[in-house]
C-alpha cells in the first residue's frame, strides 16, 4: 500500500510541475505579445515614456506595371494610318457627339466615320478608303498631317464641322481622291490650289467657308462634275474660259464676283438644273444667250448690279420654277411671254426699276407668283417714289445689241436671225 501511495504522490507532483511550467510559458507569451502590440500601435502607458518608438506604418506598394497591349491589324495599311488617326484625335478640340470615343483599338474599320475597302492597286488589301464626318460637329485647328497622310483615301466628306486652317498642298499627292467636301467649316486663306491638276477629282465642295482672293481660271475647265464655291469671299471678274466648262453642277453665289456675265457661259451651263449667281457684284446687261438654260429649274441672279431689260429668250426656260432677279438695276417692261411659263411658281423682280406689266403678269401678281414691289410701275402699290425713279432714269443705261433682246432661239415659228456676238 505504501508503494502505491508513494507512486500516486510522485505522479501528482509531476502533474503539478507540468501545469506550473505551462502557466509560466503562457504568461511570458502573453506579455511579449502585448509589448509587441504596444510597440506596433503605440499604446500609451507602456512605461517607455518619450522613448517609445514611433508607430510602424506600412508603405503602399507601387502598382504593378500594366502589360502593354499589342495591337493586331488585319492589314499593314491599317497599321500605317493608325498613328495618323490617333494624332489627329489628340488635337480634336470639340466633340459634342462623342464620336472619337469609338476611335480606339486596332479595328479601324469600325471607327465611326471611317470606311474601309480594297484599294485599286491591291484588291486583296484592306485600307481606309473613305471618311464621312458630315454633321459630326468636330473641332480641330487643322486637317494637316491627317487627310494628306491617308494614302488610299477616295472620298473625304466633312461638311458641317468646325475644322479650320488652310488646305494642305500635300493633298495633291493623294492618287485616288475623287470627292472632297469640306463645306460649312472655318477654313480660310486662298483657294486650295492643290486641287488643280488632280485628274481623278470630280466633286469639289468648299462653300460656306472664308476662302478669299481669286479663283484660278483652270478650275473651270478641269474634269469636274460638280464645283461648289459659293458663300466665300472670292473677289474677281468671271474668267472668260468659264464658257468652256462642262461642269454639271456649279454654284458661285454669295461671293464678290464682278463684271459682266460672259455670253458663252450659258451654252456651257445648258444642262444645269440650278444656276446660282446671287449676291455678287455682277454688272452689265443680260445677254439673250440666257435662253439656252433649257434644263434650269432654278435661276437666281438676285442682289447684283445687272441693268437693262429682261431678254425675251427667258421664255425658252420651260422647266423653270423659280426666277429671281430681285435687287438689281433692271428696267423696261416685264415680258408677258415669261409670265406665260407653265411651271413658274416664284418670279421675283422686286427692287428694280421696271415701269410696265401686262395683263398676264398682273394675273401672276394677283396669284402671289410675281413680286414687283419697289419698282417704278404706275398704279401698283409699294413702288419707289417718283423722285427716286426720276433720278435713276436721268442717267441712261444702254445695252449693246438691243435688238437681240427680242430674239427667242427656241421658237421655230419666229424667223431666226442669229444675233452677232
Amino acid at each position: 500500500m505504501r508503494i502505491n501511495i508513494s507512486m500516486i504522490s510522485i505522479e501528482a507532483s509531476l502533474l503539478y510541475y507540468t501545469l506550473l511550467v505551462c502557466f509560466i510559458v503562457s504568461t511570458v507569451t502573453q506579455t511579449t505579445n502585448r509589448e509587441t502590440l504596444e510597440i506596433v500601435i503605440g499604446v500609451e502607458g507602456s512605461g517607455c515614456g518619450n522613448k517609445c518608438p514611433k508607430p510602424i506604418t506600412s508603405l503602399p506598394l507601387p502598382p504593378l506595371p500594366l502589360k502593354q497591349e499589342i495591337l493586331q491589324f488585319v492589314d499593314n495599311k491599317l497599321a500605317v494610318v493608325y498613328p495618323v488617326i490617333q494624332k489627329f484625335k489628340s488635337i480634336i478640340t470639340s466633340d459634342p457627339l462623342n464620336i472619337t470615343k469609338t476611335w480606339v483599338g486596332s479595328d479601324i474599320c469600325s471607327y465611326k466615320g471611317f470606311f474601309c475597302s480594297n484599294p485599286p492597286d491591291n484588291k486583296s488589301a484592306i485600307a481606309v478608303a473613305s471618311i464621312d464626318f458630315n454633321g459630326f460637329q468636330l473641332g480641330a485647328p487643322t486637317l494637316d498631317d491627317f487627310l494628306d497622310q491617308l494614302p488610299d483615301i477616295a472620298l473625304f466628306h466633312a461638311n458641317s464641322n468646325n475644322f479650320a486652317g488652310v488646305v494642305s498642298p500635300k493633298i495633291a499627292k493623294l492618287p485616288y481622291l475623287y470627292e472632297l467636301d469640306i463645306s460649312n467649316n472655318k477654313f480660310s486663306g486662298p483657294f486650295p490650289s492643290a486641287v488643280l491638276g488632280m485628274e481623278g477629282l470630280i466633286f469639289l465642295d468648299i462653300r460656306f467657308n472664308s476662302f478669299a482672293g481669286s479663283v484660278p481660271p483652270q478650275i473651270f475647265v478641269q474634269n469636274l462634275d460638280a464645283l461648289f464655291i459659293n458663300n466665300n469671299n472670292f473677289m474677281q471678274m468671271l474668267p472668260d474660259n468659264i464658257g468652256s466648262t462642262h461642269i454639271l453642277l456649279l454654284a458661285l453665289a454669295n461671293n464678290k464676283f464682278s463684271g459682266p456675265i460672259p455670253r458663252n457661259i450659258f451654252k456651257a451651263l445648258s444642262l444645269l438644273t440650278e444656276v446660282l449667281f446671287l449676291n455678287n457684284q455682277l454688272t452689265g446687261c443680260l445677254p439673250y444667250e440666257i435662253g439656252y438654260l433649257g434644263e434650269a429649274r432654278v435661276l437666281d441672279f438676285g442682289n447684283n448690279q445687272l441693268t437693262g431689260p429682261l431678254p425675251l429668250s427667258l421664255a425658252c426656260l420651260e422647266k423653270v420654277e423659280q426666277l429671281n432677279f430681285a435687287n438689281n438695276l433692271l428696267t423696261g417692261m416685264v415680258p408677258e411671254m415669261v409670265c406665260e411659263l407653265g411651271n413658274l411658281v416664284n418670279f421675283s423682280l422686286s427692287g428694280n426699276y421696271f415701269t410696265l406689266v401686262g395683263p398676264l403678269c398682273r394675273f401672276l401678281i394677283h396669284k402671289g407668283v410675281l413680286d414687283v414691289r419697289n419698282n417704278c410701275i404706275p398704279g401698283l402699290p409699294f413702288q419707289r417714289s417718283v423722285m427716286e425713279c426720276a433720278q435713276f432714269f436721268a442717267r441712261p443705261r444702254l445695252c449693246p445689241h438691243m435688238w437681240s433682246y427680242v430674239y427667242i432661239p427656241c421658237k421655230p415659228c419666229i424667223p431666226e436671225m442669229a444675233p452677232s456676238p
